[in-house]
């Protein structure tokens, strides 16, 4: 006789959801950085701040790429593409901050290579 491993269903969609939000929370908890707004999807967590310092403290923290999207009406918006550090099981959660920055502002010398996407 010989055992065999179980192997785990996979997470549906709100669990899965569930299991980002948990995961970004507790990132949070730990780091304190700025989330005025959070939204958990099966594929990641969207944070919408509100300008480029906001989004240097996310690349700042966790490191990451920040890609530029179109200008329209004079601004355009920058995503930061990070992830939570690897948990026990190697896995990690995608998280996307966003923030709009006006065309003209200065900005970190770190995105100044964000490419538009």
């Amino acid at each position: 006789m010989s055992a065999q491993p179980i192997e785990h269903p996979p997470l549906t969609d709100s669990a899965r959801i569930n299991d980002n939000r948990v995961a970004v929370q507790s990132l949070l908890d730990y780091l304190v950085l700025p989330t005025p707004t959070l939204v958990v999807r099966t594929e990641a967590v969207h944070i919408t701040v509100a300008g480029r310092d906001e989004l240097g403290a996310w690349l700042y923290a966790l490191g990451g790429e920040v890609r530029r999207g179109p200008e329209i009406d004079g601004a355009s918006l920058w995503t930061l593409r990070t992830q939570t550090p690897a948990r026990a099981d190697g896995s990690t959660v995608a998280i996307r901050v966003h923030a709009p920055v006006v065309a003209g502002d200065e900005v970190l010398a770190e995105f100044r290579p964000a490419v538009t996407s």
